[in-house]
């Protein structure tokens, strides 16, 4: 019994994720949105219930990136795709089909690895991915040319990317303050543009501030020269 809090959890993951594809079809980009955002709050809520209650099995983390594939995979895929993508033609399926893809491939990677890399993320999460694609179109700017395909793909390419994304834990990779300061002006500078870009900020200087941190410790971890 004590399994159904965090399963419910779980699936109610699945559900809002569903809840979003429905509203991708009626056109509804923005409440699409919203659904998925949802979605990563019933995500984050899961596995905390389940080491609440202490019944963390296999089945439910099975069940969990499942959900996640759904949510932030496939739903932010199709609205990405109903929202721009589709005037790309067959590019525009493709950057969406790769981005679930990359998505897949992503939690597969993280099941196999969950026991040898810890105190970071490799790649970025598959949620924030999810996320930031959807958040960015709750802006409903149709950013000109081939922005926003780029946009989509890159974010795709990051979730199987090597590049550490800090887990806010307090161990594993040190966050260091130069990319962070950075990070911090550039979601200043959008926000300033636009106040009504504040969720997608959140999650897009998530992204940025893992790529700068991950530029700034190689840079550190090069042998000086005489």
């Amino acid at each position: 019994m004590r399994t159904f809090i965090p399963n419910l959890l779980t699936v109610s993951n699945l559900i809002f994720g569903v809840f979003s594809l429905i509203a991708t079809f009626q056109g509804q980009y923005y409440q699409a949105g919203e659904w998925i955002l949802v979605a990563l709050i019933a995500d984050g809520l899961d596995g905390r219930a389940a080491r609440y209650f202490k019944v963390s099995s296999e089945f439910g983390k099975e069940l969990d990136s499942l959900c996640d594939l759904a949510s932030f995979g496939v739903a932010p895929a199709i609205l990405a795709y109903v929202f721009l993508l589709k005037d790309f033609g067959w590019l525009g399926s493709l950057v969406a089909a790769g981005f679930a893809t990359c998505g897949a491939l992503r939690l597969a990677r993280f099941n196999v690895n969950v026991g040898t890399v810890k105190g970071y993320f490799m790649g970025l999460p598959i949620p924030a991915a999810g996320c930031v694609v959807a958040t960015f179109v709750m802006i409903g700017v149709k950013p000109p040319g081939w922005v926003f395909p780029v946009m989509v793909a890159g974010f795709g390419y990051l979730m199987v990317s090597t590049i550490k994304y800090p887990d806010f834990k307090g161990k594993g990779e040190k966050n260091r303050v130069i990319p962070a300061v950075l990070t911090l002006l550039l979601s200043g500078y959008i926000l300033f543009l636009s106040w009504q870009s504040l969720p997608f900020v959140v999650f897009f200087g998530y992204v940025v501030f893992g790529i700068l941190n991950t530029i700034f410790a190689l840079f550190e971890s090069r042998p000086s020269g005489n």
